[in-house]
C-alpha cells in the first residue's frame, strides 16, 4: 500500500529544499497573475486529498440545509425569515426581486483547520467573492518551475484548478442558450474604479478555458426584447459582481439593476447567483442552523453535518433584552468568542472578544442584539510552519482556508495567512500583511 507524507512531513522535506526558498517568488511575474497587486506566502499549503474532498462534500450538504430554511422553519415565509435575519424592508424587497428562488450552488466557503479538522467560519453563497482568478492560477505557475515541478512528483501532489470548474459551470449555467454562451461580469456603479486589475486577471482565466468573457459594469449592459446586451454582443450569462449595498447605496440603483432581473425573467439572459443568494449567505443563517431549538427539523443525519462543520454559532438578533441568557453568557465568555454582522463580508465589522477590553466588548454585544448579528466560538487555527526566504528562519503562520464550490461539487481552494496571532481576522482586506498562498493536494488514488 502507497504510504503518503503527511502535512508536517512535506513542509519539512520543503523546507530542507534550497531550490525551493525562492521559488514563489516568480509567481509575481508571472503573466496570468501579472495584474495582482496582492502578496504571497513563501511557499503553498498542503492538505490531504480525501480531507479537503469530503469537507467539500459536507459544505455541498450544509448548502442545502441553508437555503431549505425558510421552508423548513418559516412554512416558506420569506418575510418572516428576513426579519428573523434583520434584514431591513427595502434590502428585502431587493433580495427577493426574482421571487426568493433558490440560488445556484456557487460559491467560497471560508474555514480553519484547528489540528484536527477544518471548521466552517462563512459559507459564501456568491459570485462576488473573491480569489476564484487566483486559486488555480497559483499553482499553475508553481508547476511551471523545474524544480517544485519535481518536488510535486517525487510527493504525489496535485491540486483543482479552480478557474476549469468556473468556466464549466458558466458554460453549463448558459448552454440552453447557446452552444457557446456569452459570460458578462458585471460589477457595481463605479465598481471597475477599484477592481478593474482583479476581474481583468479572472477576465483572461476564463477566456484561457475557452469563455468569451467580459468585464463591465451593471450600468453598460442594455436590455431588448427580453436579452441583455453589451454593445452590440448578446449577453447569455451574467456574472453578479456587484453586490445589495452597491445597489442600495447608489441614487439610480434599482434602474440600473432592473433590465438585468427583466432580462433573466423573460429567459433571454440568466443572472448567475442572484440576489437571493443574499438569503443564505447572511450569517445569521448559521445562527439557525445552529441553534439547538431547531433540532427538531432536521434528521440525525443532517445535525451530523451541522455539528461536523460549523462551530457553536448563535445569533443575537432574537435576544429578548440585554439580560437575555444569550447576551449574558457572551459577556461573561468574550475571550471564547467572536462577534460578526449579518450581511458583510471580508472581515468588516468582526470584533474578536480575546481581543477586546471588556467594557468594549459590552458596548459591541448591544449594538449586535441591535443591529443583527451573530457569535461564534473562537477556532484556533492550527500553526503553518513558513520558512523566511531572506533569513531562513521558519516562523508560524496561520492560515484561513477559501474552498470553492459549484454544482460539480469541490472546485478547488486558495488560503490567506498572517504570522501567527498577528491579526484575529485572516483576510486580504482585513489586515494588511495578509498573504496568499497556493493550495496543493496529496494522497489522490
Amino acid at each position: 500500500m502507497t504510504r503518503f507524507p503527511t502535512d508536517h512531513e512535506l513542509v519539512e522535506q520543503y523546507h530542507r529544499q534550497d531550490a525551493l526558498r525562492h521559488v514563489v517568488d516568480e509567481i509575481d511575474r508571472h503573466p496570468s497573475l501579472s495584474n495582482w497587486t496582492g502578496s504571497y506566502l513563501p511557499r503553498p499549503l498542503f492538505v490531504d486529498h480525501r480531507e479537503i474532498v469530503d469537507f467539500g462534500t459536507d459544505v455541498l450538504r450544509l448548502f442545502e440545509l441553508i437555503t431549505s430554511l425558510p421552508q423548513r422553519l418559516f412554512d416558506g415565509d420569506l418575510q418572516r425569515y428576513t426579519s428573523t435575519l434583520g434584514i431591513d424592508e427595502q434590502r428585502a424587497k431587493l433580495i427577493t426581486s426574482l421571487g426568493g428562488i433558490k440560488p445556484p450552488c456557487y460559491g467560497r466557503a471560508d474555514m480553519y483547520h484547528d489540528g484536527t479538522s477544518f471548521k466552517l467560519l462563512e459559507i459564501g453563497i456568491a459570485s462576488e467573492v473573491g480569489g476564484a482568478d487566483r486559486a488555480g492560477e497559483i499553482p499553475k505557475a508553481l508547476m511551471e518551475n523545474e524544480a517544485f515541478a519535481k518536488f510535486a512528483a517525487d510527493h504525489g501532489l496535485g491540486y483543482t484548478h479552480t478557474g476549469r470548474e468556473v468556466a464549466e459551470t458558466l458554460r453549463e449555467a448558459g448552454r440552453h442558450l447557446s452552444d457557446s454562451p456569452v459570460v458578462a461580469l458585471l460589477e457595481g456603479p463605479g465598481g471597475l474604479a477599484g477592481y478593474a486589475a482583479h476581474w481583468n486577471t479572472f477576465r483572461d482565466v476564463m477566456r484561457g478555458f475557452g469563455l468569451d468573457f467580459h468585464v463591465a459594469e451593471v450600468g453598460d449592459v442594455r436590455e431588448r426584447d427580453g436579452k441583455l446586451y453589451l454593445g452590440d454582443t448578446g449577453i447569455d450569462v451574467v456574472l453578479r459582481c456587484f453586490t445589495v449595498e452597491e445597489i442600495i447605496g447608489d441614487a439610480d440603483g434599482f434602474a440600473l439593476v432592473e433590465p438585468v432581473l427583466k432580462a433573466h425573467r423573460e429567459g433571454g439572459t440568466v443572472l448567475f447567483t442572484p440576489f437571493e443568494s443574499n438569503l443564505f449567505a447572511n450569517k445569521g443563517a448559521l445562527g439557525l442552523l445552529s441553534d439547538t431549538r431547531h433540532r427538531d427539523r432536521f434528521t440525525a443525519d443532517e445535525l451530523a453535518v451541522v455539528d461536523r462543520v460549523l462551530p457553536w454559532t448563535r445569533s443575537l438578533k432574537g435576544a429578548a433584552s440585554l439580560d437575555d441568557e444569550l447576551v449574558t453568557y457572551a459577556r461573561d465568555n468574550r475571550e471564547e468568542l467572536i462577534l460578526k454582522p449579518n450581511g458583510y463580508y471580508g472581515g468588516v465589522g468582526v470584533v474578536a472578544g480575546w481581543d477586546t477590553d471588556a467594557d468594549t466588548w459590552w458596548k459591541t454585544l448591544k449594538d449586535g442584539v441591535e443591529d443583527g448579528c451573530v457569535i461564534q466560538k473562537r477556532v484556533i487555527p492550527r500553526s503553518e510552519p513558513v520558512r523566511d526566504p531572506q533569513t531562513g528562519a521558519v516562523e508560524p503562520w496561520q492560515a484561513a482556508w477559501g474552498l470553492f464550490y459549484t454544482p460539480r461539487g469541490y472546485a478547488g481552494a486558495y488560503a490567506r495567512a498572517v504570522p501567527a496571532f498577528e491579526s484575529p481576522v485572516i483576510g486580504v482586506t482585513a489586515y494588511k500583511n495578509t498573504r496568499t498562498a497556493g493550495v496543493f493536494h496529496y494522497g489522490e488514488v
